[in-house]
């Protein structure tokens, strides 16, 4: 790889999913994009996102933007939660984040952008998910922390909250009967959202140069009404 003028990006869950897409719209807009997943790059081990942004830097020269949109989640009702599997979420979706803004914070180019991957439970909850909604209200309030911070170095933070989007990660409960429909029953504009439309707002937010602790919502209306009821369709699919 050589360095050169044009914008570099770096894609935290980039191999797949929301992460996948972002990666793809960044190319097409004419960055030079590198993704980081697993089994290279883990979120939760600090040294090596802090060597894989230092390669970054040493064949382009420069590092613009970086997105975070590693997530993992579980379910289980908080009294029968086993702490490890807690752990596990949080620290994917909360201490991954904070791993990746420390690291990217250090090392952005003058004017850079970290644009992080929230929730829809950020702010709204979902019985059996407590890890992942206080993990993603963390990253959300993370995100306003940050960009208080770093806003004297130039260096704009903010998330995008997705409602539901189908991915490997919400795949396995959209198999589930009455999920999906649940969700959009709850969801005023009536259907789920595609990668390629949180793709759109990451760019958006990458390029816009007076926003920055915003954490934007892209959930079709759904924040509006109530969570589908989770634990329902599980007890009723699977006794």
């Amino acid at each position: 790889m050589t360095q050169g003028s044009e914008r570099v990006a770096v894609v935290f869950g980039g191999a797949s999913g929301i992460g996948a897409a972002i990666a793809t719209r960044f190319t097409v807009e004419g960055w030079r994009v590198e993704v980081a997943d697993l089994p290279t790059v883990d979120v939760t081990d600090e040294a090596t996102v802090a060597t894989f942004l230092d390669g970054v830097l040493a064949a382009h020269g420069r590092l613009d933007a970086v997105v975070n949109s590693a997530g993992v989640s579980t379910l289980g009702n908080v009294v029968d939660l086993d702490v490890a599997e807690w752990r596990r979420v949080v620290d994917v979706c909360l201490t991954g984040g904070f791993v990746v803004i420390k690291q990217a914070g250090r090392r952005l180019t003058a004017g850079g952008s970290i644009v992080s991957l929230s929730s829809l439970n950020a702010r709204q909850p979902g019985a059996g998910l407590a890890p992942y909604c206080a993990a993603k209200a963390g990253l959300s309030m993370l995100t306003e922390v940050a960009a208080l911070e770093l806003g004297p170095s130039g260096i704009r933070v903010n998330a995008i909250a997705p409602g539901l989007i189908v991915t490997p990660l919400t795949q396995p409960a959209m198999d589930i009967a009455g999920i999906e429909d649940d969700y959009l029953e709850n969801t005023p504009l009536g259907r789920a959202g595609t990668p390629d439309e949180i793709a759109e707002a990451a760019v958006y937010l990458t390029n816009a140069q007076w926003v920055t602790g915003e954490v934007l919502d892209i959930n079709g209306g759904a924040h509006l009404k109530r969570y589908p009821d989770l634990n329902k369709h599980v007890l009723a699919a699977f006794g």
